[in-house]
């Protein structure tokens, strides 16, 4: 039986060598004024592209990737660990090759794929030359694909694309977007859409404007508008009407990858208001003296050691399983629990800092609007915690008696009398013989 809570010490070792390289090189360029995803922008990319080059040099790149497309292929272990350090640094999963959308978009362009689409897109997109967006939700849908309005339909050799999505992550950098898109709206509710590669330069494609969160004047989640867009009928990804089946594969180990950036998001935070608490003074000591301090202090470290240890272990499973269907609970479980931990503990940090923690001079209201964003994304929270519960249910079935069911105390003594009773006649009569 294994069951162990130590990391391998050659991995270690590269956990290690991450920390200390993301500290000191890669968190910076997070100060700079430039964008992770800009890669036309040339001082960019003279930043960027030697770092790059370091993480490869290291054998550290894509490790989500198998060695046929130049990663790893790590686990999801493996994978959550690294995560952790990369969460919190801007530029980090850029340097790792790593940044969502572009890793789940390559995954699915390698498996669902052509050879052609695999050499057109997603080779330079695995370097890094060029940068993607997942055009999915939409505005009147929200994020449930059954509820999706935008048409594509086959004219000739081409299809034809009609429709408005909102908050394509990173279309004002892309080269390209994968399109959900209705192409048989009398099927089965999750065999309706289909998937498409559409360079963003094709006729058609508005960008109407990029909305900014987390108090971004000039943000980068694209609203796009799509008017008799045709693309080529090859560029279809996947078999017509995959759509759905294609996104839960995209996104189920993208959750858990957003769950460990979480959870080093929030040591960070644990770090910070760590820092201020034993060091800003008061009229009797410091701040960390107060036992209300103490408590927040102690919350915090606590939701995020319980976050961490349900995340590696959903992790393990996935690695175990290699089924995300069997694990889908869990799943939904860790990314329904990701917000609400991320939200308290900023916000623990916030109150901490004072009136410094409110200011534009931190980015604790940032990291407070990113945990409602985490709520959001892949899903609102609701939606995974009816998911949590149906699946867990699923092992339970009714009572013969509702009223008094099995499990009362009343039933549970009957069953415990007719269970031993017996014995003490029995021992009795033995006694007596005796």
């Amino acid at each position: 039986m294994a069951w162990d809570f130590e990391t391998d010490p050659e991995f270690q070792e590269k956990l290690d060598w991450m920390k200390d390289f993301v500290r000191e090189k890669v968190e910076p360029l997070g100060m700079l004024g430039i964008h992770p995803y800009d890669v036309k922008n040339p001082r960019r990319n003279a930043l960027v592209r030697p770092l790059q080059q370091e993480v490869k040099d290291k054998g550290l790149w894509a490790c989500h990737l198998g060695p046929e497309l130049g990663g790893q292929g790590y686990g999801q272990v493996k994978l959550g660990l690294m995560n952790e350090i990369l969460g919190g640094a801007t530029f980090a999963p850029i340097v790792f090759g790593c940044q969502a959308p572009d890793t789940g978009n390559a995954e699915i362009i390698a498996h669902y794929g052509t050879p052609e689409q695999k050499e057109r897109y997603l080779e330079p997109l695995l370097a890094n030359e060029i940068v993607s967006a997942f055009s999915m939700t939409e505005p009147q849908g929200g994020s449930d694909p059954t509820n999706f309005v935008t048409r594509a339909e086959l004219d000739g050799n081409h299809w034809k694309i009609n429709g408005e999505k909102w908050f394509s992550t990173n279309g004002k950098w892309a080269d390209f977007l994968i399109v959900m898109a209705v192409t048989d709206p009398e099927a089965q509710r999750h065999k309706r859409m289909s998937m498409f590669i559409v360079p963003v330069d094709t006729p058609g494609v508005e960008i109407v404007r990029n909305v900014g969160v987390y108090g971004q004047e000039n943000g980068s989640e694209s609203y796009v508008r799509y008017t008799d867009v045709r693309v080529p009928a090859d560029h279809l990804l996947g078999e017509q009407g995959g759509a759905f089946a294609i996104s839960q594969t995209r996104l189920g180990g993208g959750r858990v990858h957003h769950a460990m950036r979480t959870v080093g998001s929030c040591k960070r935070l644990l770090d910070m208001m760590s820092r201020r608490a034993v060091s800003r003074k008061t009229r009797t000591g410091t701040v960390a003296d107060y036992q209300t301090v103490k408590m927040q202090i102690a919350d915090s470290y606590i939701e995020l050691e319980q976050f961490k240890l349900f995340v590696l272990k959903t992790a393990w499973m996935i690695d175990k399983y290699q089924d995300y269907l069997k694990v889908r609970k869990d799943i939904a479980a860790i990314k329904a629990l990701m917000p609400k931990v991320y939200h308290d503990i900023a916000a623990r940090c916030i109150h901490i800092h004072g009136s410094l923690g409110v200011s534009n001079e931190m980015p604790f209201v940032g990291n407070l609007i990113a945990s409602m964003v985490m709520g959001i994304a892949d899903g609102p929270t609701e939606v995974h915690k009816v998911t949590v519960a149906k699946q867990h249910l699923r092992d339970y079935k009714d009572v013969d008696d509702p009223m008094f069911p099995d499990y009362s105390l009343i039933h549970r003594r009957e069953a415990a009398r007719a269970m031993y009773d017996p014995m003490d006649e029995l021992q009795e009569a033995v006694e007596a013989v005796e």
